[in-house]
């Protein structure tokens, strides 16, 4: 081989490793976004560099791998759908109240679940992981549910609130479990 070929061969054999590195961080890259959807794109938002949000969410899956998580039964999930039914079944009179149920609720099924509820925080990063489509739902229903206990969440508000813990118990509990009813008329919808 000539000085030139051997040249031309190094220069290929590099090009097509940094082909093969690229290809690999987008590929890393399109699997979090996959995985993490919307988070994804909030972390990033929120983060200083994209690398910075990518790392948080590895490490979220990371952690969230070390959890011992349990399916619930079927039984299980249909205590849970019944509780919520009378959960929202009691905002028209009682929202305050209810929406501080459906709280607890939330916190008793991913306890059920093993997720530890001690950090909402943490919990938060724990459901991000298998429920990225729904946790904005669980971050919007816990800020309402705070201003709801110190008094200030109007009746709209409430009724967002219940919305959004419904979202998020129908993705914990499966598709299809919890019924897609307005909190503020609690009569089952009929396509």
């Amino acid at each position: 081989m000539t000085a030139t070929e051997v040249l031309i061969t190094v220069v290929v054999v590099v090009i097509l490793a940094l082909i093969a590195v690229a290809g690999w961080y987008m590929a890393r890259r399109w699997s979090l976004r996959q995985r993490f959807g919307p988070e994804y794109d909030r972390l990033v938002a929120e983060r200083d560099s994209r690398t910075d949000a990518e790392n948080e969410l590895r490490e979220r899956a990371r952690r969230h791998g070390e959890l011992e998580l349990r399916q619930l039964s079927e039984q299980d999930k249909a205590g849970y759908a019944k509780q919520w039914e009378q959960i929202q079944a009691r905002f028209v009179d009682e929202p305050n109240a209810a929406v501080a149920d459906a709280q607890t609720l939330v916190q008793e099924v991913v306890s059920s679940r093993g997720y530890p509820v001690s950090d909402h925080d943490e919990l938060v990063n724990h459901l991000s992981v298998d429920h990225a489509r729904t946790i904005d739902h669980f971050r919007e229903a816990h800020t309402i549910n705070d201003t709801n206990l110190r008094g200030e969440a109007t009746t709209e508000q409430l009724r967002q609130a219940m919305v959004h813990y419904r979202a998020l118990l129908s993705d914990l509990l499966g598709n299809g479990t919890i019924q897609l009813n307005d909190p503020a008329n609690p009569e089952p919808s009929h396509p």
